[in-house]
């Protein structure tokens, strides 16, 4: 006994002071949504900032913005990314190399994949430069504006280049122990390749495709740094629109502020019992 709980008596003090900082973090955010903020005379607890907010058009422009965004960059990371794993697992020829390869972007931090994609795709980036040198367009201007537009592609674009890797870095396993097995039997019995995939392997592996869907959709709709560098100034991101209120000089702003990461925070909760509930049902699929 003394033995399994050692690593959890090691663990506590660090535990205990995360847990605290994020407790106490939550708590005072949660009180001054509510009103209560004595530093500027703020001491009654009420929901009516919840409820300005809420009928706010431009948190509900935010929110859509954020919402579009997340959406339409993880549909399209698990797309790729499920094709990129049932690829590997079909040519191990240079497998290890490409696996290598899909690995890369992972690791590499946002901020950088920021950088890369304004460098790339903004107006006076190297595909805006190249369509001038070969007479594509007759100046740079013409462009069409990829990076901080408020259709937020150039967002999105950063989310598919990190989102592609991680679903076909988390599928690839799946797939490949599916694919070892019951893909060979489903042809034997006359399926084809597409039919073994759509109708065997994919409903197999929709529980992991699911739930990575929803840690790179959580993850980017409460993602700051992104939006905030490469993102339009309106409609902003949700966590850029908290930060803007929570950072004003005006203080009367700060409850609002506190109201958008209390909901960001209960959306993100959400999301979790969400994939809880999905991780348990991944184990009944395994062979």
């Amino acid at each position: 006994m003394k033995e399994k709980l050692k690593p959890y008596i090691l663990l506590a003090p660090i535990f205990l002071i995360l847990f605290s900082v994020f407790s106490i973090g939550i708590i005072v955010c949660m009180i001054q949504s509510l009103g209560c903020f004595p530093l500027i005379g703020l001491n009654e607890i009420t929901l009516d900032y919840y409820k300005e907010i809420l009928r706010d058009t431009t948190f509900i422009k935010s929110f859509l913005f954020s919402l579009s965004t997340c959406a339409i960059s993880s549909i399209i990371s698990v797309v790729g990314g499920v094709m990129i794993a049932y690829m590997l697992i079909r040519d191990n020829k240079y497998s290890k190399f490409r696996k290598s390869l899909i690995r890369l972007p992972i690791i590499i931090p946002h901020i950088v994949v920021v950088l890369l994609i304004f460098m790339v795709f903004c107006q006076s980036g190297v595909i805006a430069r190249i369509l001038y040198n070969i007479g594509f367009i007759n100046d740079t201007n013409d462009f069409s504006i990829l990076t901080m537009d408020k259709n937020g592609i150039g967002v999105i674009l950063v989310y598919i280049y990190k989102g592609i890797p991680f679903i076909a870095f988390m599928t690839f396993s799946i797939l490949k122990n599916f694919s070892d097995n019951l893909e060979s039997v489903a042809m034997n019995l006359g399926a084809s390749k597409s039919q073994a995939f759509f109708n065997i392997l994919l409903p197999l592996s929709m529980p992991t495709i699911i739930s990575s869907f929803i840690i790179i959709f959580a993850f980017s709709f409460g993602s700051f740094e992104v939006p905030y560098l490469i993102g339009p100034t309106t409609p902003r991101a949700l966590p850029v629109e908290a930060y803007i209120r929570y950072s004003s000089s005006d203080l009367t702003q700060r409850p609002y502020a506190m109201a958008i990461n209390v909901i960001l925070t209960t959306f993100s909760f959400v999301l979790l019992i969400i994939y809880n509930k999905l991780l348990k049902k991944i184990y009944k699929y395994k062979l």
